[in-house]
């Protein structure tokens, strides 16, 4: 398959490496922690052909962001090592933490790109909050959502993506840009602002471009789509009697399925409906935990990370190869972005067989993996975790979940190249 780009990506080069999207976060760092089993996450990925590694980095509320996009850079340049043609994708979300924002210096090329005189000062949380209220705290104390019509939220958001361009990443996701956007009418300053990063991505992208996206249906503006690809998650619908059993159905709650956004596309070809990804989301639980609600955009009340992970081995496989022909069967350029490494709202115990794993390696992992206890039982380890990771289980990653040869049986049988795109 051609990954090939360079300053442009053509139709079909987009569709190859959607067609072998993870969600893997921690490659790079997540919040403030980093995958402690990155050499056996990049053995994986290779193995099973990935080539897109979505959420890679990101800060959703606070860390040393000096030392965040250090880490980002050093592990994009061994990631690159490993596959020259992985694209990493880092988040710029709709979140923004005031003792994060307020600790933050603004460099010098963020004011001379858009054309102001240069100040030696921090960003101002306040500066980017929405002036009539909306979305105020809607995170906690301090913790609100970005309004895309202050000029502070513009310089904020281009600063972490060109920063994360500068670090070797070819892929933003926006996150919930209709928040951000809320009152941004025809999307003016999103517009621009993203227009502003690809530019910054000509002269200083690995390959002269990023690709951008967000959660939504779709945005067009006079006509072109604002970002390459749209992404949403599943919204898995609950079969009433069968617990913990879901299924896809088009048109079922807010759901991508069977909604199109019709435009032309930013590198120049026309789509009836643009490419797509779908992933596992992770949102947060309800109290109802194991009862159905189709007016709930939670699974049997877990997010769908946690629903997932919560299956039993042979489960999680056949439901990876339903879902896969589901939504591939139905939408040519539809792909599902295959879990890989995803915080869950769940602790689950993982029990794993090994007579040369340590305790002591255990210990080492915990603030790092989200391990919230382990027992030992001779050669046998039961860990709880709040982490999932589709990795085959091993001393260098003995919490995996075993999806990996999965994953790459149905990436091995996606072929772009036969599509009549």
């Amino acid at each position: 398959m051609d990954f090939h780009f360079d300053g442009s990506i053509s139709r079909k080069v987009l569709n190859n490496y959607l067609s072998r999207a993870v969600t893997h976060c921690g490659i790079g760092e997540d919040n403030s922690l980093a995958s402690s089993t990155f050499e056996d996450d990049l053995r994986m990925l290779k193995n099973e052909g990935t080539k897109f590694i979505g959420r890679a980095a990101y800060v959703w509320s606070s860390t040393d962001d000096e030392r965040h996009y250090q880490i980002a850079k050093d592990r994009a340049k061994r990631a690159h090592e490993v596959d020259p043609d992985f694209i990493l994708q880092a988040c710029v979300f709709e979140c923004i933490q005031k003792s994060f924002v307020s600790s933050v210096k603004i460099p010098s090329w963020v004011f001379e790109a858009f054309g102001l005189a240069v100040e030696d000062r921090y960003f101002s949380y306040e500066r980017m909050l929405f002036e009539n209220g909306s979305y105020l705290n809607q995170w906690g104390i301090d913790s609100s959502v970005e309004d895309i019509n202050r000029l502070e939220s513009r310089l904020w958001i281009y600063y972490r993506a060109c920063s994360y361009i500068k670090a070797g990443f070819e892929g933003i996701h926006f996150g919930q840009v209709h928040l951000i956007g809320a009152e941004d009418e025809g999307f003016h300053y999103f517009r621009e602002v993203i227009g502003m990063i690809r530019d910054f991505a000509t002269k200083h992208a690995r390959r002269h471009y990023v690709l951008c996206d967000a959660h939504t249906h779709g945005i067009n503006v006079e006509g072109v789509s604002l970002f390459d690809y749209n992404a949403f998650p599943i919204r898995l619908k609950e079969v009433m009697d069968a617990p913990m059993q879901c299924i896809c159905e088009e048109g079922y709650i807010d759901s991508l399925f069977s909604r199109s956004a019709p435009g032309i596309s930013p590198s120049g070809w026309y789509a009836d409906s643009m490419p797509f990804l779908v992933e596992f989301d992770n949102f947060g639980r309800n109290p109802n935990r194991g009862q159905p609600n189709h007016d709930s955009y939670f699974a049997w009340g877990y997010d769908e990370i946690t629903w997932f992970a919560l299956l039993r081995d042979e489960e999680r496989h056949n439901f990876l190869r339903y879902l896969d022909e589901w939504v591939n069967s139905r939408y040519p350029e539809g792909w599902v972005q295959m879990p890989s490494r995803r915080i869950m709202t769940e602790s689950i115990k993982r029990t794993y067989e090994s007579n040369s794993l340590t305790v002591e390696r255990l210990v080492e992992l915990a603030p790092f993996e989200y391990i919230t206890a382990y027992a030992k039982y001779g050669a046998s380890f039961d860990i709880y975790r709040w982490y999932y990771s589709a990795n085959h289980p091993s001393d260098a990653c003995p919490f995996g979940f075993g999806d990996e040869e999965v994953i790459r049986e149905l990436f091995a049988a996606r072929w772009v190249d036969d599509r009549e795109l």
